[in-house]
């Protein structure tokens, strides 16, 4: 079958409402000021779409939103950046998500209403739509408690239809890290936990035993450092390298999003691991310039412009 993507997406779909220059995070019963207020297109799965599409990929997204105007935001922020949307489901009966986002300096609070989220099914996944991509990825499985236990089972389609995969787990808002590794991991090209994710995901204190932990099950596994730039385990070998800082960054939200967006896109492209890890950091260092996880790859030149000038590199 002709390929006409070359990632399928797979997850959550939402607005975040971020609310920037606060002072300090609000206390029980007090009120802070913010200084800023954006409304964006959100959701891990969504700022990843949107900016390997920014980048240049064909991409095709497979999530569920509600029939009301978080929703048309959603779907025009999508189609504004070439991202095929025909597979995406509208859920009459629920709401779509949102999430607020409180930013003081480079740490954040969010509050997350998962609506349609929550309703999204290995039902809703067909072997049709997956075979017309050349790259599955799929992100937030701690959100979407409709794909609970049925991940291993999308991720071993993909593979017997001859599809590369990439899966970034997220955060577990409940704290309970329940994710069958053995039967999850063993059918991921690239999974990709920051260091936090990796630590809970094992129950490790250290991220050298985090890792040790659970290399048995992975091909290619990167650990998003933040200003620590980032680790790729990889047969047996490490890969560190530093990041691309900015002193003046804006708001974090969707950088390790945006450096799965640079690593996927060089992966796809056939760039050897340190290619696409050192693009992976200049990517998600790139969105730490703008606020919100998608405005930082409004077009290709503006993106490539922003990594001459603030941090030295020629695209």
């Amino acid at each position: 079958m002709e390929k006409l993507y070359d990632v399928l997406v797979v997850g959550e779909l939402n607005v975040d409402l971020i609310l920037d220059k606060i002072e300090k995070f609000p206390e029980v019963g007090k009120e802070v000021i913010a200084g800023k207020m954006t409304l964006t297109l959100g959701s891990s799965s969504a700022i990843f779409a949107s900016n390997i599409a920014s980048l240049g990929a064909r991409v095709a997204f497979i999530g569920k939103i509600g029939n009301d105007k978080f929703g048309e935001i959603v779907l025009e922020s999508l189609q504004k950046k070439k991202v095929d949307i025909s597979m995406i489901k509208i859920d009459k009966n629920v709401g779509t998500g949102a999430t607020v986002v409180l930013n003081v300096d480079e740490d954040r609070a969010n509050t997350t209403y998962p609506g349609a989220m929550d309703h999204l099914t290995i039902n809703d996944i067909t072997e049709y739509d997956i075979e017309k991509a050349r790259h599955l990825h799929f992100s937030s499985y701690f959100l979407q408690p409709g794909m609970w236990g049925n991940l291993g089972e999308l991720f071993r389609k993909a593979k017997k239809l001859g599809l590369t995969t990439s899966f970034d787990m997220q955060w577990d808002p409940k704290e309970t890290w329940e994710l069958d590794i053995a039967d999850v991991l063993p059918n991921v090209d690239i999974f990709l936990p920051n260091e936090k994710e990796i630590m809970f995901l094992t129950g490790k204190d250290n991220l050298d035993d985090a890792i040790n932990s659970i290399k048995a099950y992975t091909n290619i596994l990167i650990v998003k450092r933040g200003n620590k730039g980032s680790l790729v385990h990889h047969k047996g070998q490490l890969i560190n390298l530093q990041p691309f800082l900015n002193s003046q960054v804006v708001d974090s939200i969707g950088a390790g999003d945006s450096f799965n967006a640079g690593y996927i896109y060089k992966f796809i492209n056939g760039h050897s691991i340190e290619e696409c890890q050192k693009f992976g950091n200049l990517t998600g260092a790139v969105s730490t310039t703008a606020a919100g996880g998608t405005a930082a790859f409004e077009d290709y030149e503006i993106f490539k412009k922003t990594a001459k000038e603030r941090f030295g590199v020629d695209i």
